[in-house]
């Protein structure tokens, strides 16, 4: 009964089979079908909104699962801070085209309304639906239905007077989900603009519930330089502080944690290095891709160069230490999260977030809630 028949069908396929083999995709269709047979997924009879909350570490986040209009993504309402691309939108275009559905929802964040906030705990006071705790992270997880149509038509009077929402997880996923509309909306000589397929499933939360965790680095090598030619190269642009072999992770934007030969550094931007009001400049991404990863250690590309990896917060600075330990990796860099008010500015001002520079805790869930496009 596990989604992953759905999501990732090239489990039912011999190992080393090729997930983007058309088998696959057609399996994914043949598996949703037989889990509505089998009355495993159960459509509603109505429309409804739901309340999604996840619970990480003592705090709980309250998102609603709605159908964004495809046409406020094509037109830049929904908001976008990271580049995509091409082949991993078509992997997903490709499964949204052959399930007619989108089985996963991807993340947004919107501006905190009190209304909205207030509707939502009127349901949060009642028995979830869904209730489990995840075995693997421990997050909680929950689930209300809100089914009552004054609600329902409240709730859409208020996102409607929303200027932007803005995608916080998911750049793919919602790209697919509304390109996979737009096509459909060209091919209905019919089109009348209510149709299923001109929504795709989003859970929106509201800003200041969210949690962006840092995404730190890994270098596989120090560019030709010993470990002191390294550290006095990195004195030019920052104060450099030796901390010992205890693990020491930053406190406050444009101080970077370092760890190289068995000690952590503190390192911290000197002024004049970064232009605190440029919305891309002062990223402590945009600092550490620009006067490290560039400058000194030759790394031009985050994405293609392979002597680079990326690590998300969740996992902890010891695993940092242990990938550098390891011998696999020589240094590593661990950053003080973006905020999500920088992310809200960078979308505001129509820019693009550097590489990795995100990483949101806890993920959500596929399967708790599908959207037929028919």
């Amino acid at each position: 009964m596990s989604l992953y028949h759905i999501i990732k069908p090239e489990i039912d396929f011999p190992e080393g089979t090729d997930e983007h083999d058309e088998r696959v995709y057609t399996k994914a269709r043949e598996n949703f079908d037989l889990f509505q047979e089998k009355g495993w997924l159960v459509e509603d009879a109505k429309e409804n909104y739901y309340v999604y909350a996840q619970t990480m570490n003592g705090k709980t986040q309250y998102g609603l699962v709605v159908g964004a209009w495809v046409e406020d993504y094509m037109n830049g309402v929904i908001k976008k801070h990271e580049l995509t691309r091409r082949d991993k939108e078509e992997d997903r275009m490709k499964h949204v085209r052959v399930n007619n559905a989108n089985i996963e929802p991807v993340f947004f964040a919107y501006p905190s309304q009190k209304e909205i906030n207030d509707i939502v705990a009127k349901y949060t006071k009642e028995k979830p639906v869904y209730s489990f705790i995840a075995p693997l992270d421990g997050f909680g997880h929950e689930f209300w239905i809100i089914d009552n149509e004054a609600d329902i038509r409240r709730i859409t009077e208020l996102f409607a007077a929303m200027p932007a929402l803005y995608i916080a997880d998911g750049h793919h996923r919602s790209a697919a989900a509304a390109l996979v509309g737009d096509e459909k909306r060209k091919q209905n000589p019919n089109h009348r603009g209510d149709e299923e397929y001109n929504f795709f499933m989003a859970v929106c939360f509201p800003a200041n519930q969210l949690t962006i965790i840092d995404y730190n680095r890994v270098v596989k090598d120090l560019n030709g330089l010993s470990d002191e030619e390294f550290l006095k190269k990195l004195s030019e642009d920052f104060i450099v502080e030796k901390k010992g072999t205890e693990i020491f992770k930053p406190s406050r934007l444009h101080e970077f944690s370092l760890y190289l030969g068995g000690n952590w550094y503190s390192l911290v931007a000197k002024p004049g290095t970064y232009n605190d009001n440029d919305p891309i400049g002062v990223l402590d991404v945009t600092i550490s891709s620009n006067l490290i990863l560039d400058k000194i250690l030759g790394i031009k590309d985050l994405r293609s160069d392979k002597r680079i990896d990326f690590v998300g917060g969740i996992r902890g600075l010891g695993e940092l230490k242990k990938r550098v330990d390891s011998g696999e990796m020589k240094v590593a860099l661990a950053l003080y999260p973006v905020s999500m008010k920088q992310l809200i500015d960078i979308a505001d001002t129509g820019n693009i977030m550097p590489p990795k520079t995100t990483w949101f805790e806890p993920k959500l869930r596929s399967g708790l809630v599908i959207h037929k496009l028919s």
